[in-house]
């Protein structure tokens, strides 16, 4: 990769670091598909490192207001979900899969605006869990049915609770691009580059949150799912 690859691919990690410091999500909607374009190495596998560094950042800072009932359903419905994705994977076209489960969450996004409130509860999460598993493991973006449900909590529970999720489902991710070769040496390296742009963009998250939690975090939260719902429909349609 060439220097200037690379200080791109800082400043999209950056980037994304920022807005998922802020509210809990977004640094794979962002970073997925603009490293991809800078180079084919750095996705999934060093992403995937940086963004294990960033949600255990995010969770050392709010590391007391983790859901830890609600995250038990979740994780138990993206442990099946990641299960059915793939199999969905293997029988459906990924354009098909990208314009359901886009289409499914602006729907999501579309009722919460309606005055219909999602709480944390087990027949929110365990379905909301088993969506989140299915779109990561075709999509790569994975966060936005959690973050829904979630949208009415305050901003550091949300985040604490979404990181301590993505933690969990990264290092399944890890372990698995690990047994089919695609987790070695030369993704690792690529991962560790990526982190001085994790610790740019956490830092910089620092003053965001303090603006957000007065107040604004579900919307934040509303317009990067729905930033997230087009992109995989765009995506699906390129």
């Amino acid at each position: 990769m060439s220097a200037c690859g690379f200080l791109l691919a800082l400043v999209v990690v950056t980037a994304g670091s920022l807005i998922q410091g802020s509210i809990g999500l977004g640094l794979g909607m962002v970073g997925a598909p603009l490293l991809m374009l800078i180079d084919a190495r750095l996705v999934p596998g060093p992403l995937l490192i940086a963004s294990l560094g960033l949600v255990l950042l995010v969770l050392r800072r709010d590391r007391h207001d983790v859901d830890l009932s609600g995250l038990g359903w979740a994780v138990g419905g993206r442990v099946v979900g990641t299960a059915a994705g793939a199999v969905a994977f293997a029988l459906l076209s990924a354009r098909d899969l990208s314009l359901l489960f886009g289409g499914l969450v602006l729907l999501s996004v579309a009722m919460s605006l309606s005055g219909l409130r999602l709480r944390p509860m087990a027949w929110t999460l365990v379905p909301a869990g088993l969506l989140s598993g299915l779109m990561g493991t075709t999509t790569s973006i994975g966060g936005p049915p959690i973050a829904l449900v979630y949208q009415h909590a305050t901003g550091a529970r949300l985040r604490a609770t979404l990181s301590s999720f993505f933690a969990i489902g990264i290092l399944l991710s890890l372990a698995a691009l690990a047994l089919v070769g695609r987790m070695g040496r030369l993704e690792l390296a690529l991962g560790l580059g990526l982190l001085p742009g994790v610790f740019a963009g956490y830092r910089a998250s620092r003053r965001s949150v303090a603006i957000l939690d007065r107040g604004y975090t579900r919307p934040a939260v509303l317009a990067v799912s729905s930033g997230a719902a087009v992109a995989i429909i765009i995506q699906s349609l390129w």
